[in-house]
């Protein structure tokens, strides 16, 4: 019998969870501007998930790329990291490692991790990782933790409704703003898709729950990231630039698609908000760093 292939979306949902049995028991700072104000274009370095964190490293460095939020895939080993075709057994065998790696490791380790990335002359914004209901006490906290080893105090997740709550009580324990990422699954009541999923979450949790507006998503759910913006900027700790079209259109290069890159950044500078403009590269382009540096200057022409 042939063994079950399974899919990122299967992956992050048991990463989240854990795999049965293998778990061991276990007022916000204020946000100060300086005087020069200075538009902080930055990346998601998921947009380089098809290279090693050292590889990462060297890419933004040779783009000129000051300003990260690094994605939890290049903190986390990349050998117990989810492959396309992956088998159940293959998950089961990498979650299984992941936890137990969880449990022991130390985090001097994340110092010296931050290092690495000062060493670059590039400064960890934010540490993207997911969690929702399932997520252990334990990995929740870890998350926090690895946020201010590296010594940022912004987290941002593809988190739940219902999580927050209790993901917010960690923020508030470690002093962490967390940034809710948003993507276009308006048929998923429990995720952030809409103006509406973000105020539901907030509702009851401290100033630290804020917001990551992902525009290109937000467009592509049908929403207006302007208004947004104008209506919201107090409590966006950044945002993920990318272009996708409008009815859950597909991820394009920039200019191609129905966001509204250019307003959205020139309304960022010209109100010196101080919210980070990070691109998140989704769309099927030929080389990375090419494609990245396509992005990088689109940008900065407008800014």
């Amino acid at each position: 019998m042939p063994e079950k292939i399974i899919s990122r979306r299967e992956w992050n949902k048991l990463m989240l969870a854990g795999v049965a049995g293998l778990l061991l028991p276990r007022k916000p700072e204020a946000q100060t501007r300086s005087q020069a104000y200075s538009f902080v274009l930055g990346m998601q370095t998921y947009s380089l998930r098809d290279r090693s964190r050292k590889e990462a490293i060297e890419t933004m460095r040779e783009l000129n790329i000051t300003s990260a939020e690094v994605w939890q895939g290049h903190i986390e080993p990349r050998e117990y990291q989810w492959t396309r075709f992956s088998s159940e057994e293959e998950v089961k065998a990498k979650i299984a490692a992941l936890v137990e790696w969880r449990q022991q490791i130390k985090l001097s380790s994340f110092n010296a991790i931050a290092k690495e990335f000062k060493k670059a002359g590039i400064k960890v914004q934010a540490y993207a990782a997911n969690m929702n209901d399932q997520t252990s006490d334990h990995d929740m906290e870890l998350a926090f933790k690895i946020a201010r080893a590296l010594g940022t105090n912004i987290l941002t997740t593809s988190a739940t409704i219902t999580s927050m709550k209790r993901i917010d009580g960690f923020a508030q324990k470690y002093k962490v703003k967390v940034g809710m990422h948003n993507h276009s699954h308006v048929h998923r009541p429990n995720d952030f898709s809409s103006p509406e999923s973000f105020s539901k979450a907030m509702a009851g949790c401290s100033a630290y729950t804020q917001i990551n507006l992902d525009i290109g998503h937000f467009v592509a759910a049908n929403f207006d990231p302007i208004d947004f913006m104008k209506r919201n900027h107090e409590k966006i700790v950044c945002i993920h630039v990318k272009d996708r079209k409008k009815n859950q259109g597909d991820a394009v290069p920039f200019g191609e698609g129905d966001t509204p890159i250019k307003e959205v950044l020139q309304l960022i500078k010209d109100n010196q908000w101080n919210i980070p403009a990070n691109i998140e590269y989704e769309y099927n382009g030929a080389d990375t760093k090419t494609e990245l540096e396509r992005c990088i200057n689109y940008c900065r022409a407008i800014v």
